[in-house]
């Protein structure tokens, strides 16, 4: 079983920036996928980014250039920094992980960018 638990999100006017950060819980297996997606309100789960272990990262159309994901495998801990921030970015962002083959999902937090 591993948890996560988000941090960062919150109010920022458009073209501003925001910084989430997600650590995994001590998990016997290893992590292998990380990422972000999110979910504004009548849409579907989108993805945002994801880096798998090796460091391969891959981003939706509609964030790149703008937004980057780093992770530190260390800490089990990926990171999510959205630059140039527009009011279709906001949505409630949810951090996943793969291990064992199992995909587990963070409690949400909400970034919405409004003037």
């Amino acid at each position: 079983q591993v948890q996560l638990v988000e941090s960062g999100g919150g109010l920022v006017q458009p073209g501003g920036s925001l910084s989430l950060s997600c650590a995994a819980s001590e998990s016997r297996f290893s992590i292998n996928t990380m990422g972000w997606y999110r979910q504004a309100p009548g849409n579907q789960r989108e993805m945002v980014a994801v880096e798998s272990i090796s460091g391969i990262t891959t981003y939706a159309d509609s964030v790149k250039g703008r937004f980057t994901i780093s992770r530190d495998n260390a800490k089990n801990t990926v990171y999510l920094q959205m630059n140039s921030l527009k009011p279709e970015d906001t949505a409630v962002y949810y951090c996943y992980a793969v291990a064992a083959y199992e995909l587990y999902w963070g409690q949400g937090t909400q970034v919405t960018v409004s003037s």
